[in-house]
């Protein structure tokens, strides 16, 4: 197929056609893919918003029963003996320390559930770990559901060989990987414990999203650029001069 247009002729190859439709078809999916995830992500942090409205009292209600992200009130003791510190869990300014997991055995019978109280930073020395002491008396605190921190990629286990005492430092672990340390069963989703609460540590919230919907739509942006520059570069390598006397006879 060629068409003339003015000096010159678009004549494209079939091997550049072929190529360029390959390359628009891969940069637009990734395109869309990444908006995807874009809608995903804002999804999660609208949730997180909308949860954090309204307090729901959860006497009698197993976490199960409420949405992610929603904000609960509760009564319940510490147990201040047995304590998880999550490994590899940087602050907000990303400095680097724990999170600080406390079992926390509810009132109204319904077994346990970990409070997540905050972040503290790493002690002089990894042996020497935080103070993270805490009373044992019943209290009524709030704060917002949440599941486990996951890692992009789990790699080795979750405590490290021969460890057994308390507070306990644990790398990504599963709620089996709790409750086998724990000895007890808990509630699957956690208690990230509001920051007006007393005995908790830094406790500044985000969904758990590891960056926000902004990259995935400048992600977005690029892919859709890479295929505005396929069709030009297409468009360009199949431009040919035209033959100035098209009728003459060969020579």
């Amino acid at each position: 197929m060629s068409v003339r247009i003015g000096s010159r002729v678009f004549a494209p190859s079939a091997w550049a056609t072929g190529l360029t439709a390959l390359g628009l078809a891969v940069f637009v999916s990734l395109g869309w893919w990444q908006i995807g995830r874009a809608g995903e992500k804002q999804a999660l942090v609208d949730a997180f918003m909308k949860g954090s409205d309204v307090t729901v009292d959860a006497t009698g209600l197993g976490f199960d029963e409420l949405a992610r992200y929603q904000r609960v009130s509760l009564r319940g003791s510490y147990d201040a003996t047995r304590q998880i510190l999550l490994d590899n869990m940087p602050s907000v300014d990303g400095r680097p320390g724990y999170r600080v997991l406390t079992p926390l055995e509810r009132s109204d019978g319904r077994g346990w559930v970990l409070v997540d109280r905050g972040w503290v930073p790493l002690g002089p020395t990894r042996e020497q770990l935080p103070d993270v002491s805490v009373g044992v008396r019943e209290r009524e605190l709030s704060g917002t559901l949440d599941g486990l921190p996951v890692p992009g990629l789990r790699v080795g286990p979750a405590v490290a060989p021969g460890v057994t005492g308390w507070p306990r430092v644990m790398l990504f672990p599963t709620e089996a990987d709790v409750e086998s340390a724990l000895g007890i069963d808990v509630e699957s989703r956690i208690v990230l414990l509001d920051a007006g609460v007393p005995e908790g540590y830094e406790r500044k919230w985000r969904p758990a999203l590891g960056f926000g919907p902004e990259r995935h739509l400048g992600y977005a942006i690029q892919w859709f650029a890479f295929a505005l520059v396929a069709v030009v570069l297409f468009v360009v390598v199949s431009l040919k001069p035209a033959d100035p006397n098209p009728g003459a006879p060969a020579p």
